[in-house]
């Protein structure tokens, strides 16, 4: 038998209709939020960064694909990945049914990894995934918007993540890995290469042909485009995990 509280239709509805207030209060600060996320300053790009795409070398002008915005998706695919990171996967399984509604919006979505473009075309074809996907192998693109980071910047302690330090001893007290060993097992790494790539969201706009940063966000700000969690919030048991449960869309049994 459930141990869940059980009411009557009447003791239900009254309880939904607070909750409904709630929902709404939620709904109106998610968008004043969302109006002062676009009123952000823009920042020029100032740097001429390089990328590889199935149609050869693109700079980050061109990845825009003809359109006056550009969203890009720091997906944790690293170089000595054998395989694209599990959470990000996860989020990127969503991609495909909402890209071309938003290009039709003049916007463009394109994934960005340090693996390289090879890598990253295998894997679009293992996922099924038509979205574009650009390699910044021999760029600073993800070491300049803190996504990717060197082995000595791990080392010293400290790397700079989501707007403020984040601690980065625990690496070296084995046994304290908790679910990054998990998915670092899952990309063929070892804990601390896994972490040396990190998730985040970039927008950008181009006008009179300037390169313009207008929002990045990292962390539980990509909550939002996780879809799964979206549904699981609505859920009866909510999340209901204590660890990585998840896997990637062709790895579950």
């Amino acid at each position: 038998m459930t141990t869940h509280a059980i009411a009557s239709r009447e003791q239900w509805l009254a309880a939904r209709l607070e909750l409904l207030e709630a929902e709404k209060e939620l709904t109106r600060h998610s968008d004043e939020v969302a109006r002062q996320r676009q009123q952000l300053p823009w920042v020029p790009i100032e740097q001429d960064y390089r990328f590889e795409t199935e149609a050869g070398t693109a700079s980050l002008a061109d990845l825009f694909g003809g359109r006056s915005q550009l969203l890009v998706y720091h997906f944790m695919f690293g170089p000595q990945y054998t395989g694209g990171c599990p959470s990000c996967s996860a989020i990127a399984d969503g991609f495909n049914g909402f890209v071309v509604h938003l290009a039709n919006h003049d916007v463009t979505l394109c994934a960005v990894s340090r693996a390289p473009i090879a890598a990253l075309q295998a894997y679009k074809r293992r996922m099924g995934w038509t979205f574009p996907w650009a390699s910044s192998l021999d760029s600073d693109f993800n070491f300049d918007f803190n996504t990717s980071f060197t082995e000595d910047q791990q080392r010293s302690g400290t790397i700079d993540y989501n707007y403020r330090p984040r601690d980065t001893t625990w690496l070296r007290k084995p046994g304290e890995e908790s679910g990054a060993a998990v998915h670092a097992a899952m990309t063929g790494t070892d804990v601390a290469t896994y972490l040396r790539e990190h998730p985040g969201m970039s927008a950008f706009a181009l006008e009179d042909g300037v390169v313009y940063q207008t929002y990045s966000t990292y962390a539980r700000g990509l909550d939002a485009l996780w879809g799964m969690y979206q549904w699981l919030d609505r859920a009866p048991l909510g999340r209901n995990e204590t660890g990585p449960w998840w896997r990637r869309h062709d790895e579950y049994r």
